[in-house]
Protein backbone atom coordinates (compact mmCIF):
# COMPACT_ATOMS: atom_id res chain seq x y z
CA UNK A 1 0.00 0.00 0.00
CA UNK A 2 1.37 3.41 -0.93
CA UNK A 3 2.03 6.01 1.77
CA UNK A 4 -0.47 8.36 0.07
CA UNK A 5 -3.30 5.80 0.26
CA UNK A 6 -2.36 4.97 3.84
CA UNK A 7 -2.49 8.65 4.78
CA UNK A 8 -5.85 9.10 3.10
CA UNK A 9 -7.38 6.12 4.87
CA UNK A 10 -6.13 7.38 8.22
CA UNK A 11 -7.64 10.77 7.42
CA UNK A 12 -10.99 9.21 6.58
CA UNK A 13 -11.03 7.14 9.77
CA UNK A 14 -10.31 10.29 11.77
CA UNK A 15 -13.13 12.07 9.97
CA UNK A 16 -15.57 9.24 10.76
CA UNK A 17 -14.52 9.13 14.39
CA UNK A 18 -14.96 12.89 14.63
CA UNK A 19 -18.27 13.07 12.76
CA UNK A 20 -19.97 14.61 15.77
CA UNK A 21 -17.34 17.32 16.15
CA UNK A 22 -17.87 20.70 14.50
CA UNK A 23 -14.79 20.70 12.32
CA UNK A 24 -12.85 17.77 10.94
CA UNK A 25 -9.80 18.75 8.92
CA UNK A 26 -8.12 21.79 7.42
CA UNK A 27 -7.10 21.63 3.78
CA UNK A 28 -4.72 24.55 3.56
CA UNK A 29 -4.23 26.71 6.62
CA UNK A 30 -6.53 29.24 8.23
CA UNK A 31 -9.80 30.84 7.26
CA UNK A 32 -10.36 34.06 5.36
CA UNK A 33 -13.68 35.88 5.35
CA UNK A 34 -15.06 37.54 2.22
CA UNK A 35 -16.13 41.17 2.26
CA UNK A 36 -19.67 42.15 1.26
CA UNK A 37 -20.34 44.49 -1.62
CA UNK A 38 -23.32 46.87 -2.03
CA UNK A 39 -26.31 45.91 -4.14
CA UNK A 40 -29.14 47.80 -5.80
CA UNK A 41 -32.43 48.47 -4.02
CA UNK A 42 -34.59 45.36 -3.52
CA UNK A 43 -37.07 44.53 -6.28
CA UNK A 44 -40.81 44.32 -5.69
CA UNK A 45 -42.05 40.98 -4.45
CA UNK A 46 -45.43 39.31 -4.24
CA UNK A 47 -46.46 37.82 -0.90
CA UNK A 48 -47.98 34.36 -0.68
CA UNK A 49 -49.54 34.32 2.80
CA UNK A 50 -51.29 30.96 2.31
CA UNK A 51 -48.01 29.11 1.96
CA UNK A 52 -45.89 31.55 3.95
CA UNK A 53 -43.65 32.38 1.00
CA UNK A 54 -43.22 35.05 -1.65
CA UNK A 55 -42.41 35.32 -5.34
CA UNK A 56 -39.90 37.80 -6.72
CA UNK A 57 -39.52 38.79 -10.37
CA UNK A 58 -35.98 38.77 -11.71
CA UNK A 59 -34.80 40.78 -14.72
CA UNK A 60 -34.13 37.56 -16.63
CA UNK A 61 -37.86 36.81 -16.75
CA UNK A 62 -37.74 34.30 -13.91
CA UNK A 63 -40.40 34.22 -11.23
CA UNK A 64 -38.56 32.89 -8.19
CA UNK A 65 -40.55 31.53 -5.26
CA UNK A 66 -38.86 31.45 -1.85
CA UNK A 67 -39.41 31.32 1.86
CA UNK A 68 -37.68 33.58 4.36
CA UNK A 69 -37.45 32.63 8.03
CA UNK A 70 -36.16 34.37 11.14
CA UNK A 71 -37.05 32.72 14.47
CA UNK A 72 -34.80 34.82 16.68
CA UNK A 73 -35.81 37.70 18.91
CA UNK A 74 -37.97 40.17 16.92
CA UNK A 75 -35.73 43.10 17.87
CA UNK A 76 -32.69 41.36 16.40
CA UNK A 77 -31.73 40.27 12.90
CA UNK A 78 -29.61 37.37 11.72
CA UNK A 79 -26.92 37.13 9.10
CA UNK A 80 -28.42 35.87 5.83
CA UNK A 81 -28.13 32.24 4.75
CA UNK A 82 -29.06 31.01 1.26
CA UNK A 83 -30.06 27.33 1.05
CA UNK A 84 -29.87 25.76 -2.43
CA UNK A 85 -31.70 22.47 -2.98
CA UNK A 86 -30.70 19.69 -5.35
CA UNK A 87 -32.21 18.12 -8.42
CA UNK A 88 -35.77 16.69 -8.60
CA UNK A 89 -36.79 18.62 -5.44
CA UNK A 90 -37.54 22.07 -4.03
CA UNK A 91 -37.04 24.33 -1.01
CA UNK A 92 -38.94 21.96 1.32
CA UNK A 93 -35.98 19.58 1.65
CA UNK A 94 -34.44 21.96 4.21
CA UNK A 95 -37.21 21.32 6.75
CA UNK A 96 -34.73 19.74 9.17
CA UNK A 97 -32.48 22.82 9.09
CA UNK A 98 -34.89 25.70 9.61
CA UNK A 99 -35.98 25.24 13.27
CA UNK A 100 -32.43 25.55 14.61
CA UNK A 101 -30.71 27.62 11.94
CA UNK A 102 -33.40 30.30 11.77
CA UNK A 103 -32.98 31.02 15.47
CA UNK A 104 -29.54 32.48 14.73
CA UNK A 105 -29.57 33.26 10.99
CA UNK A 106 -32.07 34.75 8.54
CA UNK A 107 -32.78 31.83 6.24
CA UNK A 108 -33.74 32.15 2.56
CA UNK A 109 -34.96 29.00 0.77
CA UNK A 110 -35.63 29.60 -2.92
CA UNK A 111 -37.07 27.16 -5.42
CA UNK A 112 -34.44 27.24 -8.17
CA UNK A 113 -35.64 28.16 -11.70
CA UNK A 114 -37.87 25.45 -13.12
CA UNK A 115 -38.26 23.74 -9.74
CA UNK A 116 -41.20 23.83 -7.34
CA UNK A 117 -43.16 27.05 -7.76
CA UNK A 118 -40.40 28.93 -9.63
CA UNK A 119 -40.49 29.38 -13.38
CA UNK A 120 -37.77 29.29 -16.03
CA UNK A 121 -38.19 30.98 -19.44
CA UNK A 122 -38.10 28.86 -22.58
CA UNK A 123 -34.62 30.13 -23.43
CA UNK A 124 -33.23 29.50 -19.95
CA UNK A 125 -29.56 28.49 -20.02
CA UNK A 126 -29.15 25.28 -18.05
CA UNK A 127 -25.57 25.77 -16.87
CA UNK A 128 -23.91 26.11 -13.48
CA UNK A 129 -22.67 29.67 -14.24
CA UNK A 130 -26.19 30.75 -15.14
CA UNK A 131 -27.66 29.21 -11.99
CA UNK A 132 -24.99 31.06 -9.99
CA UNK A 133 -26.02 34.28 -11.72
CA UNK A 134 -29.66 33.62 -10.79
CA UNK A 135 -28.64 33.23 -7.14
CA UNK A 136 -26.81 36.57 -7.33
CA UNK A 137 -29.86 38.21 -8.93
CA UNK A 138 -32.09 36.72 -6.24
CA UNK A 139 -29.84 38.17 -3.54
CA UNK A 140 -30.07 41.57 -5.23
CA UNK A 141 -33.85 41.28 -5.34
CA UNK A 142 -34.20 40.56 -1.62
CA UNK A 143 -31.54 43.08 -0.60
CA UNK A 144 -28.79 40.70 0.51
CA UNK A 145 -25.26 41.93 -0.23
CA UNK A 146 -23.50 38.76 0.95
CA UNK A 147 -24.56 35.55 2.61
CA UNK A 148 -23.57 32.18 3.95
CA UNK A 149 -24.27 29.86 1.02
CA UNK A 150 -25.25 26.23 1.57
CA UNK A 151 -26.02 23.73 -1.18
CA UNK A 152 -27.14 20.09 -1.29
CA UNK A 153 -26.27 17.76 -4.19
CA UNK A 154 -26.82 19.77 -7.42
CA UNK A 155 -27.35 22.80 -5.20
CA UNK A 156 -23.87 22.14 -3.80
CA UNK A 157 -22.35 22.31 -7.29
CA UNK A 158 -24.24 25.57 -7.89
CA UNK A 159 -23.03 26.88 -4.53
CA UNK A 160 -19.39 26.14 -5.42
CA UNK A 161 -19.84 27.84 -8.79
CA UNK A 162 -21.37 30.86 -7.01
CA UNK A 163 -18.57 31.08 -4.45
CA UNK A 164 -15.93 30.98 -7.20
CA UNK A 165 -17.73 33.56 -9.34
CA UNK A 166 -18.88 35.91 -6.55
CA UNK A 167 -16.27 35.65 -3.79
CA UNK A 168 -17.20 39.03 -2.29
CA UNK A 169 -20.77 37.88 -1.81
CA UNK A 170 -19.94 34.57 -0.11
CA UNK A 171 -19.35 34.74 3.65
CA UNK A 172 -18.96 31.01 4.10
CA UNK A 173 -19.72 28.00 1.92
CA UNK A 174 -21.09 24.60 2.92
CA UNK A 175 -21.53 21.76 0.43
CA UNK A 176 -23.54 18.67 1.39
CA UNK A 177 -22.95 15.82 -1.09
CA UNK A 178 -22.31 18.24 -3.93
CA UNK A 179 -20.60 16.63 -6.96
CA UNK A 180 -17.41 18.20 -8.28
CA UNK A 181 -17.67 16.70 -11.75
CA UNK A 182 -20.20 15.14 -14.12
CA UNK A 183 -22.82 12.86 -12.65
CA UNK A 184 -23.34 9.54 -14.46
CA UNK A 185 -26.43 9.27 -16.63
CA UNK A 186 -29.29 7.59 -14.82
CA UNK A 187 -28.43 9.00 -11.39
CA UNK A 188 -31.90 10.56 -11.23
CA UNK A 189 -33.31 7.03 -11.48
CA UNK A 190 -31.72 5.93 -8.22
CA UNK A 191 -34.29 4.75 -5.71
CA UNK A 192 -35.18 6.93 -2.74
CA UNK A 193 -33.70 4.23 -0.53
CA UNK A 194 -30.32 4.89 -2.17
CA UNK A 195 -30.76 8.65 -1.93
CA UNK A 196 -32.15 8.85 1.59
CA UNK A 197 -30.50 5.79 3.11
CA UNK A 198 -31.74 2.62 4.75
CA UNK A 199 -33.22 4.53 7.70
CA UNK A 200 -35.73 6.38 5.48
CA UNK A 201 -39.37 5.57 6.25
CA UNK A 202 -41.97 4.53 3.67
CA UNK A 203 -43.77 7.84 4.13
CA UNK A 204 -40.56 9.84 3.63
CA UNK A 205 -39.68 7.99 0.44
CA UNK A 206 -43.22 8.44 -0.88
CA UNK A 207 -42.99 12.19 -0.24
CA UNK A 208 -39.76 12.47 -2.22
CA UNK A 209 -41.08 10.21 -4.98
CA UNK A 210 -44.07 12.55 -5.34
CA UNK A 211 -41.70 15.54 -5.51
CA UNK A 212 -39.74 13.79 -8.24
CA UNK A 213 -42.86 12.94 -10.25
CA UNK A 214 -43.96 16.58 -10.09
CA UNK A 215 -40.74 17.77 -11.74
CA UNK A 216 -41.27 19.45 -15.09
CA UNK A 217 -39.90 17.45 -18.06
CA UNK A 218 -37.98 20.46 -19.43
CA UNK A 219 -36.35 21.00 -16.03
CA UNK A 220 -35.35 17.36 -15.75
CA UNK A 221 -33.93 17.42 -19.27
CA UNK A 222 -32.07 20.71 -18.74
CA UNK A 223 -30.52 19.84 -15.39
CA UNK A 224 -29.75 16.31 -16.55
CA UNK A 225 -27.74 17.65 -19.45
CA UNK A 226 -26.01 20.20 -17.19
CA UNK A 227 -25.00 17.64 -14.57
CA UNK A 228 -23.68 15.18 -17.16
CA UNK A 229 -21.26 17.70 -18.66
CA UNK A 230 -19.37 19.80 -16.13
CA UNK A 231 -16.20 19.85 -14.09
CA UNK A 232 -15.54 22.32 -11.27
CA UNK A 233 -11.90 21.35 -10.69
CA UNK A 234 -10.43 24.46 -12.32
CA UNK A 235 -12.75 26.73 -10.28
CA UNK A 236 -12.05 25.25 -6.85
CA UNK A 237 -8.82 27.26 -6.19
CA UNK A 238 -10.86 30.43 -6.78
CA UNK A 239 -13.15 29.76 -3.83
CA UNK A 240 -11.82 32.08 -1.13
CA UNK A 241 -14.61 31.71 1.43
CA UNK A 242 -14.19 29.35 4.40
CA UNK A 243 -15.69 26.10 3.14
CA UNK A 244 -17.08 22.99 4.80
CA UNK A 245 -17.52 19.96 2.53
CA UNK A 246 -19.80 17.21 3.87
CA UNK A 247 -20.10 13.68 2.52
CA UNK A 248 -21.00 10.22 3.79
CA UNK A 249 -18.78 7.17 4.08
CA UNK A 250 -21.08 4.97 1.96
CA UNK A 251 -22.43 7.46 -0.56
CA UNK A 252 -23.61 6.01 -3.87
CA UNK A 253 -23.10 9.41 -5.50
CA UNK A 254 -19.35 9.72 -4.96
CA UNK A 255 -16.84 7.90 -2.80
CA UNK A 256 -14.82 9.51 -0.04
CA UNK A 257 -11.71 8.93 -2.17
CA UNK A 258 -13.33 10.95 -4.97
CA UNK A 259 -14.14 13.81 -2.61
CA UNK A 260 -10.56 13.73 -1.33
CA UNK A 261 -9.30 14.32 -4.88
CA UNK A 262 -11.19 17.60 -5.08
CA UNK A 263 -11.86 19.07 -1.63
CA UNK A 264 -8.21 19.94 -0.82
CA UNK A 265 -8.13 22.11 -3.95
CA UNK A 266 -10.45 24.58 -2.16
CA UNK A 267 -7.95 26.75 -0.26
CA UNK A 268 -9.70 27.22 3.10
CA UNK A 269 -11.77 24.07 3.27
CA UNK A 270 -12.49 21.28 5.70
CA UNK A 271 -14.01 17.87 5.13
CA UNK A 272 -16.62 16.21 7.30
CA UNK A 273 -17.36 12.52 6.67
CA UNK A 274 -20.59 11.29 8.23
CA UNK A 275 -21.34 7.64 8.95
CA UNK A 276 -24.31 7.11 6.62
CA UNK A 277 -25.43 5.04 3.64
CA UNK A 278 -27.42 8.00 2.26
CA UNK A 279 -26.00 10.42 -0.25
CA UNK A 280 -28.62 13.08 0.47
CA UNK A 281 -27.08 13.85 3.86
CA UNK A 282 -28.76 17.28 4.06
CA UNK A 283 -32.00 15.34 4.61
CA UNK A 284 -30.91 11.99 6.05
CA UNK A 285 -28.39 13.49 8.48
CA UNK A 286 -29.94 16.94 8.88
CA UNK A 287 -29.27 17.28 12.60
CA UNK A 288 -25.56 16.39 12.29
CA UNK A 289 -25.22 18.69 9.29
CA UNK A 290 -26.83 21.66 11.04
CA UNK A 291 -24.74 21.18 14.17
CA UNK A 292 -21.49 21.13 12.22
CA UNK A 293 -22.37 23.85 9.71
CA UNK A 294 -23.48 26.33 12.38
CA UNK A 295 -20.36 25.65 14.44
CA UNK A 296 -18.26 26.17 11.32
CA UNK A 297 -19.99 29.47 10.54
CA UNK A 298 -19.50 30.74 14.09
CA UNK A 299 -15.80 29.85 14.04
CA UNK A 300 -15.28 31.49 10.66
CA UNK A 301 -16.79 34.70 12.01
CA UNK A 302 -14.30 34.77 14.87
CA UNK A 303 -11.22 34.55 12.63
Amino acid sequence: MSSAKSGRRAFVKWGLASAGAPLVADALGGLALARPEPVDAPAAKTADPERGGATVSLASGIQLYYKEEWLGAPWLDGEPVILLHGNIENHSIWYGWVPRMAQQFRVFRPDLPGFGRSTAPRDFEWTLPNFAKVVANFMDAVGVASAHVIGAKTGGAIAMQFAATYPQRTRTLAVASGPFSSVPAGTDDNSMKVRLGSAATTEEMAYFDKMKSDMRPETQQGTGKMMSNFNLEALLPRISAPTLVITSDRSALQSVETVLRYQPKIPHSRLLVLASDAYHVAVANANECVTNVMAFMREAKQV
